[in-house]
Formats: structure tokens, C-alpha cells, sequence
């Protein structure tokens, strides 16, 4: 370990990862600042991996119909071993590129100097030419609803979760909400979920909002819209949560899922005029740097898109930047979401409300998971692919996946939209082969389906 380096990164995630990767194959020296003894950040420990690992052993369980001596803390069994092993991945990368990793909070002192503290309270300051902020986002805690009560969870606490509830009130509707909406009640736990919309998940196409709405309900899960919580209450036995339309909701846990905060307070920035936002997002501009130039941040603590997909592209642009001075490489206009409730959702471009308000001539393709001869082999057969397109031109504008393997399935239409000209059309699927029997077969069915509509 040194006292200085060219380029400090603090935070180990999807952004940090992308930034030290990055700067250390340009040879520059580079630390990397992790608050916690094991690198990997959210993405590995709390949000992405567990939970969509306890979602795909969900799905096992369902399809095989075996429940037995299966609960909770069962599935979070499972999530270890693949957290693990990410890490041990993760750990692997740092070392083979000579990446220092540092143990500790972060804290700015000055403009180029940072102050980490370990655990033990121990102190040392690095000084470095460059700085990467990559410590993601947290849930977002109302001051008024008391999380030090072990009835009251949110997506991180979740997963400390000793007990196996028999209900569950989950309070926010979006896309966390409804995956652990999901999750649950794929253990037969009664749950209630709490929109304070109108509708679920308002960004996706009507017609895949419907059919989430449907498999949930269907399912068991209680989806109550335009509601907004008054008070909550809890004590031993359960938590009741009180709502504005004077209803009560009584279970045995809360699991609170509406918003996530930057991960940028008590780190120093605000003395050097490095702007946030309500949310503790910070402000940044087209290659990523901060009021303070030097200063450069990514992934979660700057907001949308908040995926770690995303997130890891955006460190090794900042990375790009510091190196050169200059990043002609954007995030692409077009990133897939991947919803994973059950069944998953992946979505791409525009929607049918979209492209009605923009007036534009559009018609549908439609593919049915139910008439592809490997999803019946499979037992998959719930979901749809949904093609939007221009009636007049056949460039494709919009896909939107439901059921198993959607978020697989939506990459093949992304690499076609990226195109240009006649490759970027409905005739594209048309005219290509595809592997027979496989659920990629679901683009040509689609497009012919369209294309029949407007010849």
C-alpha cells in the first residue's frame, strides 16, 4: 500500500469495478476504497444477485411443485454460494491488475486528498490526481417509519431476514416491489402490495403492465393502487400500516420499497462544492465529472439508468476520460430494462402510448409463448414477444418481452435495432433462420404476425 496514486476509486461495485479496470490497464496506479471486507458492493451483496438468485430458485421450486422443508432462509442459502463466488471473482480482477484494494469509509478532506477509516477506527490519508465516486444507492428510509424495528425491512434488511412471515405488506410498487412481490408469495406467503400509483410499473407497454398486474393477482398477491401511507405501526407480533384512505393493513412484516438516496452524505463533498440532489444523487455532467473536475462519479450515486450494467459501462467511460482527456463513447440510447418478477419482463424502446402520443404509424407483431414448440417442451408457455414497428418504413420501435427468458430474449431485437437501413426492419427477422425448436423463433412468428397486418 502507498500514500499516493494517480487515480482513486471509491466504492467496489458495477462502476468501480469498470473505472479501476479501466485506469489500471492504461497503467495507471490505482486504490480502490471498499467501506465493507468484501468488494462487489450492492450489486453482488444486497440487490442484484441475491434476489434475483432467490427469484430463479422460486421458479424451480414452482415448477417442480416441491415445497417441502423449503422457507426463506433456505433460498438464502442458495444466494450464498453465487455471492461467493462473484466475490472471489471480483477479488480475482483486482489482484491480476494490481489494484490495491483499501478497507474503510472514504471521507474528502481536501480536494485531492482522501481520509479513510477502518472499523477499528483507524485513520490514513491518500492523496491522488483523479477521483472516481462509486458507492451506489441505499433504500430510501422516511425519518417518520422506524427501521430499527426487526418487523420493519427494507431491500437491504430483507435479507437478514431470520423468519419465514406467513404475510407481507410491501410498500412500493415499482420494480424492486414487484419482484420480491414475486418472490413471496413464491412461497406461498401472503402478500399485500401497495401502489402509490395508479398502475404498476407506468414505463413499461400497457399491454406487459396488464399482463404483470394479471400473473400477480392470479397468483394471490393483493395490489392496492393510488394509496399513500399515513403512519405505520409495529410491535411484536406484527406491523399495521396505516393508509390516507383511512384503510389498515395488518401482517406479520412491512417490507418497505419506495425509492432508493444516493450513496454521496458525510463524505466530504458538500465542503467542495460538489453539487447533489434531493435524493444525495450527485450532479455530473456528459463524462461524468462533478463541480470538481478531478472529481468524477458513475453507477447508482448519479441516478438513472441505476443498473449495473450500465453503471459498469459509465466507470469505464470515466476511466476513458481521465486517460485521455477526452470519452466519445456514450451509454447507448437504447438499454433494455430487465424486470425479473415471475414471469420476467424485458422491455426496449418505445411503447404503444408513446408512439400514439407522438402520432406516429405504427402496428403490432405478436408471438405467444403458448404456440412456440420449445416453450411447450419446456413447460414455459405463459408470456408473449410483442413487436412495435412503422407501418410505412417496417423499422422496428419498440420490444417488449414477457415470460421466461424475456430478459435473454430482448438482446436479439437489440442488436437488430442498433442497425441502420434495411437490417433494422421487420424484413430482417423474416428473412433470417433461426434454430428450430427455440424461444429466438419468437421474432419471425412475431413479424410475420405484424407484417400481415399492414400487406
Amino acid at each position: 500500500m502507498q500514500d499516493r496514486y494517480d487515480a482513486l476509486v471509491i466504492g467496489s461495485g458495477p462502476g468501480g469495478e469498470g473505472a479501476a479496470m479501466g485506469l489500471a490497464k492504461s497503467g495507471k496506479q490505482v486504490a480502490v476504497v471498499e467501506e465493507f471486507p468484501l468488494v462487489g458492493g450492492s450489486a453482488t451483496h444486497t440487490a442484484t444477485i441475491p434476489s434475483k438468485t432467490l427469484r430463479h430458485t422460486i421458479q424451480m421450486l414452482e415448477e417442480s411443485g416441491s415445497y417441502r422443508g423449503v422457507n426463506f432462509q433456505t433460498l438464502l442459502k442458495s444466494a450464498e454460494s453465487v455471492i461467493s463466488q462473484q466475490v472471489s471473482l471480483r477479488t480475482s480482477f483486482y489482484e491480476r491488475n494490481y489494484v490495491d484494494v483499501l478497507h474503510g469509509r472514504g471521507r474528502f478532506v481536501d480536494t485531492h486528498t482522501v481520509e479513510v477509516t477502518t472499523t477499528t477506527g483507524a485513520k490514513r490519508r491518500y492523496q491522488a490526481e483523479h477521483f472516481v465516486v462509486a458507492t451506489g444507492a441505499r433504500p430510501y428510509r422516511p425519518p417518520d417509519v422506524d427501521f430499527t424495528h426487526p418487523r420493519i425491512l427494507d431491500s437491504d434488511t430483507v435479507l437478514r431476514l431470520t423468519t419465514s412471515p406467513r404475510s407481507l405488506t410491501i410498500y412500493g410498487a415499482g420494480v424492486i416491489g414487484c419482484e420480491y412481490a414475486s418472490i413471496f408469495r413464491g412461497l406461498r406467503i401472503k402478500v399485500n402490495l401497495v401502489n402509490t400509483r395508479d398502475r404498476l410499473l407506468s414505463f413499461l407497454d400497457d399491454e406487459i403492465i396488464d399482463a404483470l398486474s394479471y400473473h400477480l393477482s392470479v397468483n394471490g398477491v393483493l395490489i392496492r393502487h393510488n394509496e399513500e401511507y399515513e403512519r405505520v405501526e409495529a410491535d411484536d407480533r406484527g406491523v399495521t400500516l396505516y393508509l390516507k384512505s383511512n384503510k389498515q393493513i395488518r401482517s406479520d412484516y412491512l417490507l418497505w420499497a419506495n425509492g432508493r438516496t444516493g450513496n454521496s452524505d458525510h463524505m466530504g463533498l458538500e465542503e467542495l462544492g460538489v453539487e447533489r440532489d434531493r435524493r444525495g444523487n450527485i450532479v455530473v455532467n456528459d463524462n461524468y465529472q462533478s463541480a470538481q473536475p478531478h472529481i468524477y462519479a458513475v453507477g447508482d450515486v448519479i441516478g438513472f439508468p441505476s443498473l449495473a450494467s450500465a453503471a459498469y459501462d459509465q466507470g469505464r467511460f470515466a476511466a476513458i476520460h481521465i486517460v485521455t482527456g477526452e470519452c466519445n463513447i456514450k451509454l447507448v440510447s437504447q438499454i433494455p430494462t430487465g424486470i425479473y418478477t415471475i414471469p420476467e419482463i424485458s422491455s426496449l424502446g418505445a411503447t404503444e402510448r408513446e408512439l400514439t402520443a407522438q402520432k406516429i404509424p405504427y402496428e403490432v407483431g405478436h408471438s405467444y409463448f403458448r404456440s412456440l414448440a420449445r416453450a411447450q417442451i419446456t413447460g414455459r408457455t405463459t408470456g408473449m414477444l410483442k413487436i412495435l414497428f412503422h407501418r410505412e418504413t417496417l423499422q422496428i420501435l419498440g420490444i417488449h418481452c414477457f415470460g421466461a427468458q424475456a430478459s435473454e430474449i430482448i438482446h436479439i431485437g437489440q442488436a437488430v435495432m442498433a442497425q441502420k437501413g434495411e437490417a433494422n426492419t421487420m424484413l430482417y427477422f423474416v428473412n433470417t433462420t433461426f434454430n428450430y425448436p427455440t424461444m429466438a423463433e419468437a421474432y419471425r412468428v412475431a413479424a410475420l404476425n405484424g407484417l400481415n397486418r399492414v400487406r
